[in-house]
């Protein structure tokens, strides 16, 4: 009988324990209505009505084992805290919007997705949610994360999930669905689908910012980082190749390929040609942060580089990022911008000087060099430099397979075109570099913006009938350079197909410009697109 009343009395104890927590929650309630602020544990226990509420009374009757009275003399704040991180389950309840109180806190003007995506306190990448309120990124969403301290610290209390889009409301826990987030998703992560890409070139589109300006989608300025307008006009000019455009515009494209240059190329293009952006210009930070890293820092934000340079090794290494380092193996780049020449050394000079015969080879080319005429040295009659132009067709006349081309290296060489490329990539080699600096050729070059006739200054392929192949090409991108050299800027004229309209981008300025005061510039890089061809 003593056993069975000792057992009895155990037992009372425990119920006495879990009276005395009911008692406690019927105060608390009785304050809730006097007006008192609930706390915590019992908010979070009505906010999730789904949970058990065993879980809370198990709490209570551990720490009640030993007699009520321990587990009322605990301080308030560790009873509210313990809980939370010993029991804390993460909650997969879902809202909508009507449902959550914090949904007009969002501040859409805030909100910038063309930064790298790393925690603003951890400086980590990974699990990464976006402040809808204030725009920082913080880590994690769970308790002792960044995200969740962001919450309680400073009341910011909508995050979404940068992987995926996804909208949670914090410290609650729950995920947010409403149509109204569907615009800031769109914004991190643009989608064209097929129809969206084949009407890009069919009509005018013009669309509004947040701050009400207007922009053109495809025409966007780029955010000079510090010293990166070499590498903006290069991006200019190369998503005028509509088919290289349209390539990267639907990331199904290159899902397989795990390169970032190639993925975080594409999510610039994307945001280039976004219709529903929240302002009108871009920032290319995560594409330069991958150029940097891809590159070995051969490119980077703080030093100004040479568009060519940049644009050969973006256009080769993008292809061979494609093609899985196969360098021979198709691509969209070389389908649009290769070409064939025939390199003829004269023997006795270069590789052939051991050779009685000439040495013949057939070298694909991406983009071709174009020699200028030599700068006076000495000023005319009226004590001023006359600044010397050359027509495009005579530089042109290298590439006949007559004009012998002399090289200390190379050698005695002549070339001539066996194939034509569908994009002509022309640049002129403006600067020299001498034993003591490098020298800027002013010479201007005059060329026309449309019907280019390749065939009235150097023999052109013939076709698959026999007949010469189609050689009229219009000119679509054109980089200038202004200043002396090592020193100055660079901008880019756009043709805008839809309009036919020239525009010329520097940075983030874009203003219309007249087709006669693109032909009077001193032209650095030219990008023609050939007639007819589909």
């Amino acid at each position: 009988m003593k056993r069975g009343r000792d057992e009895t009395e155990g037992g009372g104890d425990a119920q006495g324990g879990q009276a005395v927590v009911g008692k406690e929650v019927e105060q608390r309630d009785e304050g809730r209505q006097d007006g008192a602020t609930p706390p915590k544990k019992q908010r979070q226990d009505s906010e999730h009505p789904g949970e058990p509420q065993e879980a809370a009374a198990a709490a209570a009757g551990s720490g009640g084992g030993g007699g009520g009275s321990t587990a009322a003399a605990e301080p308030e704040d560790d009873e509210e805290d313990a809980p939370l991180h010993k029991n804390f389950r993460m909650s997969s309840a879902v809202r909508r919007g009507a449902e959550c109180p914090y949904l007009d806190t969002i501040s859409r003007q805030n909100l910038d997705f063309d930064f790298e995506k790393c925690c603003s306190v951890t400086l980590s990448g990974h699990n990464v949610y976006a402040c809808l309120v204030c725009g920082k990124y913080f880590q994690g969403r769970g308790p002792n994360t960044q995200a969740y301290t962001h919450a309680l610290e400073v009341g910011h209390h909508m995050f979404m999930k940068v992987e995926n889009g996804r909208v949670y409301c914090l410290p609650d826990m729950y995920e947010v669905q409403d149509r109204s987030l569907a615009d800031i998703q769109y914004v991190l992560n643009p989608t064209f689908t097929p129809e969206d890409v084949a009407k890009l070139d069919s009509g005018v589109s013009w669309a509004r910012a947040l701050d009400g300006s207007e922009y053109m989608p495809g025409l966007v300025g780029l955010n000079n980082l510090k010293l990166t307008d070499y590498a903006n006009v290069v991006v200019q000019a190369l998503i005028r190749v509509h088919p290289i455009r349209n390539f990267f515009l639907r990331p199904e494209n290159y899902a397989s390929c795990n390169s970032q240059l190639v993925q975080r190329f594409g999510e610039l293009v994307r945001k280039v040609w976004n219709s529903r952006a929240f302002k009108g210009q871009v920032s290319p930070h995560e594409f330069m942060q991958a150029v940097m890293a891809a590159s070995g820092k051969r490119f980077i934000i703080d030093k100004q580089s040479d568009p060519v340079d940049f644009l050969s090794w973006l256009i080769n290494t993008l292809h061979l990022d494609l093609t899985g380092g196969k360098r021979k193996k198709r691509s969209v780049i070389t389908d649009c911008l290769q070409g064939e020449l025939e390199v003829v050394t004269l023997a006795g000079t270069g590789k052939a000087k051991d050779s009685a015969e000439d040495a013949v080879d057939l070298v694909p080319f991406l983009m071709l060099g174009l020699d200028l005429p030599a700068a006076p040295l000495f000023k005319d009659a009226l004590e001023k430099v006359i600044i010397p132009q050359v027509p495009i067709f005579d530089i042109l006349h290298k590439f006949d397979g007559v004009t012998v081309n002399e090289d200390i290296k190379s050698g005695r060489r002549r070339f001539r075109i066996t194939r034509l490329p569908r994009f002509l990539v022309l640049h002129m080699r403006r600067f020299l570099k001498n034993q003591f600096f490098i020298e800027k050729n002013p010479t201007i070059v005059n060329f026309p913006v449309k019907n280019l006739e390749l065939s009235a200054c150097i023999p052109v392929p013939k076709g698959r009938n026999g007949e010469p192949a189609p050689s009229k090409y219009d000119l679509v991108a054109n980089m200038v350079h202004e200043g002396k050299a090592g020193e100055g800027l660079y901008r880019v004229h756009i043709h805008r197909k839809v309009e036919d309209i020239w525009y010329e981008v520097q940075d983030l300025r874009v203003t219309e410009v007249l087709p006669q005061m693109v032909a009077l510039s001193e032209t650095y890089l030219q990008i023609y697109e050939l007639q007819g061809a589909q």
